[in-house]
């Protein structure tokens, strides 16, 4: 019997294969009909079993992690290095994707009326910067019941970071309270090892679905923004990140992907962080040996936070619109854009196609018309899935590292 990273990476290879047969079927054919009726059942299926042990993972995990972090005087090392590796990581992302589009000046010679039957139909709320910084501070900081019930990461993330603290500042009162954390997280983990179990089939079922349902004709127009934004997004994955665990940590690249592939193709088949979240998770821990202290805090973190990809995605999405509005954009104007989808990308939510909600901002910082996001919509379920797999990676390569700077820390102390 294969291992279950094999058997992902065959399903991954079958359903792209399939999908691009089932294309060739008639938009009228009853098979067609059937089987993406089938595929996208078995795949919602999927998603939802992951989303169901999601939020109690993350609220375990953050307790958890944090209550230990403290314990050994530790929360301050990694939660400041944590926070520093991500604004890194997402720097260098939109760094080279900003040299990108200046270099090959994707979208010049287009122009918007191309697509003035998409952007007509398309409705959107305008929001000021200040309006954005409030209503993300309102979304973080809210009643823990409501966000626990909703599935809403981030708030769930800020609230298990004050319990976890308190139950260490508690002392011995609260310690059968942790113990019984402790306890509730080894039964999620179990759980999702059951779930796992059901990963290729979902896997090949949503790539089946994905590659069937896209509009070629748009494709082709835009083929290559398509490609400058798949291309960067791996030299990304493929090269900068890689670079920086080496730099930190030694640890080869090749190791890391042998330990990661799983977390890696479970994330460009779902398009969703949060919903990978569970497999991150497992992987960081039982392949990449993170501790589960530092893991437990900086993965759910990442998975809210640091998104590298669709940093990277916003920056050069924003330049691309501005070339097909014929507008050439100034250095300070692409330093706001650079610093706006910084500020967006960590306010986006990690499920598929979140960054076209937050593009508005980064759109509207450099007065570029909002209504192009609709030019992007039809693609932007393509490119998910590639910018969803290095935030993924991104997340695993932080905790690695994290964990590298604070044992070097104890070492010194030592």
């Amino acid at each position: 019997m294969p291992s279950l990273n094999v058997q992902i990476f065959i399903s991954a290879v079958l359903g792209l294969i399939v999908g691009g047969l089932v294309t060739q079927l008639g938009d009228d054919s009853v098979l067609r009909a059937d089987i993406l009726y089938s595929t996208g059942l078995l795949g919602s299926i999927f998603i939802d079993l992951l989303k169901m042990v999601l939020i109690p993972l993350v609220f375990t995990t953050i307790v958890v992690g944090v209550a230990n972090l403290q314990e050994h005087n530790q929360i301050h090392k990694v939660w400041t290095r944590t926070l520093a590796f991500f604004v890194l990581t997402m720097g260098l992302a939109m760094t080279v994707s900003l040299v990108a589009m200046n270099i090959f000046h994707v979208g010049e010679g287009m122009h918007l009326s191309m697509f003035q039957d998409a952007m007509a139909n398309y409705e959107h709320k305008k929001l000021t910067p200040s309006e954005f910084l409030v209503q993300f501070l309102h979304h973080i900081f809210q009643n823990p019941f409501s966000a626990l019930a909703k599935g809403e990461v981030l708030p769930v993330v800020v609230f298990a970071m004050f319990l976890g603290v308190a139950l260490i500042v508690s002392g011995e009162r609260s310690k059968n309270i942790l113990n019984l954390f402790k306890e509730f997280l080894d039964l999620v983990m179990r759980m999702i090892g059951w779930i796992m179990k059901l990963a290729p089939l979902g896997i090949f079922a949503l790539l089946l679905k994905l590659v069937a349902t896209q509009n070629s004709e748009l494709l082709t127009t835009l083929i290559e923004f398509i490609v400058l934004i798949i291309g960067t997004t791996l030299f990304h994955g493929i090269v900068v990140l890689p670079s920086l665990l080496y730099i930190f940590t030694k640890k080869s690249p090749l190791w890391f992907w042998r330990g990661s592939r799983e977390a890696l193709v479970t994330a460009f088949a779902t398009s969703s962080s949060t919903a990978t979240l569970p497999v991150t998770l497992r992987c960081a821990e039982q392949h990449l040996h993170v501790r589960k202290d530092i893991a437990g805090f900086v993965v759910p973190l990442g998975a809210t936070l640091n998104m590298d990809g669709t940093a990277l995605y916003e920056a050069a999405a924003a330049l691309f619109v501005a070339n097909l509005a014929g507008i050439d954009l100034s250095l300070g104007q692409q330093l706001i854009v650079f610093v706006t989808a910084m500020i967006a990308s960590m306010g986006a939510p990690g499920i598929p196609s979140a960054g076209m909600v937050t593009m508005i901002l980064v759109l509207q910082s450099v007065g570029l018309p909002v209504e192009a996001i609709a030019i992007l919509l039809p693609i932007d379920r393509l490119l998910d899935t590639v910018r969803t797999a290095v935030n993924v990676q991104g997340d695993m390569i932080s905790s690695l590292v994290v964990q590298e700077l604070v044992l070097k820390t104890e070492e010194k102390s030592a």
